[in-house]
């Protein structure tokens, strides 16, 4: 049984503009005890994804079952079945952080779990919070107390929407060190992120969505491996050889150009040098999750 299966899922919405089809044919199974992202550039579908897992949209088309469970069709228990941490900061600002989770373990019928409640206050830095009304809390710690929410019924299947979006580096470490522990433990885990680094340390398995459909899904190393190839990367104030430019990605005086072999980094190289472009603090090094990522979106060797 997988912990998350989605089978032939599509989205249209109708409206006053004509028909948008967010989702075409979406099919994958997650297993328990897997760490998966899911990934795509704003626009792909994966909002729309999660919000039918969680039962807030239905689909036009196909089903999706967590832990068995379909969610339509058996709805309690398969929200029973999923932890989700959403994207927006939603509250309720009249109790307190303890109160909060206790409110929201009675949405799950959970009671007496108030030694569970303290350890998530613990393991997500919230421990001093506790008694803190939650309009008193910065924008950082009502996330804490969101990713708190989704773990006080100690659901088998953990969902992350953009988690760490606009959150300090201490939030972010903290919050994986606690999820790698749960996963640990057997908890399945489904994360979008437009933080490519984090996908690539923390998820065994990858999907990616463009307009609606599944344009990769393997292992993160089968993804790396497929495409890996030799990147340079260094930076200047100088403007680069046409030659040169149609083929790297620029991020303010970061250059990242991909070579093929020791020959094509030696020619790259000579052309930079024959157009007096000063190069500073070069590395050579093998494409990365975000390389891969934009070679996909590009349409460049997309796999299923």
């Amino acid at each position: 049984m997988s912990a998350i299966e989605f089978s032939h899922v599509g989205k249209t919405y109708t409206g006053a503009r004509g028909r948008l089809r967010a989702l075409d044919d979406v099919s994958f199974a997650i297993e328990p005890g897997e760490f998966f992202g899911l990934l795509g550039p704003n626009g792909a579908g994966k909002t729309t994804l999660i919000s039918i897992l969680a039962g807030l949209a239905r689909a036009t088309e196909g089903h999706v079952t967590v832990m068995g469970h379909d969610v339509v069709d058996d709805y309690a228990a398969a929200r029973k079945a999923l932890g989700i941490v959403p994207q927006e900061l939603v509250f309720d600002p009249f109790f307190s952080v303890r109160e909060t989770l206790r409110i929201q373990s009675g949405y799950f019928g959970v009671t007496g779990n108030d030694a569970w409640i303290d350890e998530v206050l613990a393991e997500l830095g919230l421990a001093d919070k506790a008694q803190a009304n939650m309009r008193q809390l910065s924008g950082g710690m009502k996330r804490r107390v969101l990713v708190a929410q989704a773990l006080v019924h100690r659901p088998p299947v953990i969902v992350l929407d953009e988690p760490t979006a606009g959150v300090d580096v201490e939030l972010r470490q903290t919050l994986w060190r606690f999820i790698a522990r749960l996963n640990r433990e057997g908890h399945t885990v489904l994360l979008t992120t437009h933080y490519l680094e984090e996908a690539e340390a923390l998820c065994g398995r990858i999907a990616m969505l463009k307009q609606g459909r599944v344009v990769a899904l393997d292992r993160t190393s089968a993804l790396l491996a497929g495409r890996a190839s030799t990147m340079l990367r260094f930076k200047t104030d100088d403007a680069l050889p046409a030659s040169v430019s149609a083929q790297s990605r620029v991020t303010g005086r970061i250059v990242q150009l991909k070579a093929h072999d020791a020959e094509e980094v030696e020619s790259l190289l000579a052309t930079l040098r024959a157009a007096g472009v000063k190069v500073e603090d070069l590395e050579i090094g093998r494409a990365d999750l975000e390389d891969v990522f934009l070679e996909i979106m590009s349409g460049a060797g997309a796999s299923r």
